[in-house]
């Protein structure tokens, strides 16, 4: 099966969608690249590939960048890490969720939406990366001349954006998503429209708007999100500039009024979690559900006889 090919969305930064999370390739064939996150558990030998069809055989990243350690980000990094024996840079308070130290806080499955409720059947894993992790410095990425990296806290502890000033191009993971992942219509058509960070993973909100209005006013020309297809429309920095400013939290939800708190080794606190009431009602239909069907086979036994 031929290999997918990267979709350029500027001369040297490249896309590549793997299921429904994006990964980004900085650089030119020949010349340094950089891997920007890396999809789920699994696409490891499809993003292998197309880097392969992009730079040619034998050519490896000087690293592999984490806009944040989430499964749908980091899934395949160590074993990407492991086929090109590079290092994945994360920020500090990123790291107690992949060297094993701590569980991210849990989703908010009463946040609602559709993420929200399929969150419920996501498990929660510790991962582990060692050695290959490292704490990214100063504000330079690495391996990517004339990019940097910015604080985008909110949805992540350690959530990182990456822009180039010179062609305003900004990479925004989840602080910045171009799809409506709270919405089903929005999940099921893909439709791109400006979105706030998938509601049940974040775990501060009062941080995310924050990071929202910092976005903002970086006026990107084309702006390339975790979620969604890129965009890079004449009116983009005056859209973002209005949605940012006209943003606001969910009305409920266990991470909306207070924000869960971690530090350098992971969870310190967590607001209580809210009553759920779908695995009790889902439990109770399954139960009406056994008893209909078993009085029915009652009566069907009954009328042999």
């Amino acid at each position: 099966m031929p290999a997918r090919l990267i979709t350029r969305i500027a001369p040297d930064v490249g896309w590549l969608p793997v299921s429904f999370a994006n990964v980004y390739f900085i650089g030119r064939p020949g010349s340094k690249w950089v891997l920007v996150d890396a999809g789920l558990p699994g696409w490891g030998r499809e993003i292998f590939s197309a880097a392969k069809a992009r730079f040619g055989a034998g050519s490896c990243p000087e690293a592999i960048v984490l806009t944040h350690g989430h499964i749908d980000h980091a899934g395949s990094a160590l074993a990407l890490a492991e086929m090109w024996d590079v290092p994945i840079y994360v920020h500090r308070l990123e790291l107690p969720f992949l060297t094993g130290k701590s569980l991210y806080p849990p989703p908010d499955p009463t946040v609602g939406g559709a993420t929200a409720f399929l969150s419920r059947f996501l498990p929660r894993l510790s991962r582990n990366f060692g050695a290959r992790v490292r704490e990214l410095h100063q504000q330079k990425v690495p391996g990517a001349s004339g990019w940097q990296w910015l604080t985008t806290a909110g949805h992540s502890p350690g959530h990182i954006c990456l822009f180039r000033d010179s062609d305003r191009i900004l990479l925004t993971g989840d602080a910045l998503v171009s799809v409506d992942m709270d919405s089903w219509s929005g999940l099921i058509s893909a439709s791109k429209k400006l979105a706030g960070p998938p509601a049940p993973f974040t775990i501060d909100w009062d941080a995310a708007l924050i990071s929202l209005r910092k976005l903002a006013t970086l006026h990107p020309n084309v702006v390339g999100c975790g979620h969604g297809v890129p965009i890079s429309d004449s009116d983009l920095p005056e859209r973002l500039e209005h949605f940012a400013k006209r943003f606001r939290p969910p009305r409920r939800g266990r991470y909306v009024t207070q924000a869960a708190r971690t530090n350098e080794n992971g969870i310190v606190d967590l607001p209580p979690a809210p009553f759920d009431p779908v695995p009790f009602a889902t439990a109770a239909a399954l139960f009406c559900a056994g008893v209909a069907l078993g009085a029915g086979y009652l009566d069907d036994d009954r009328r042999k006889r």
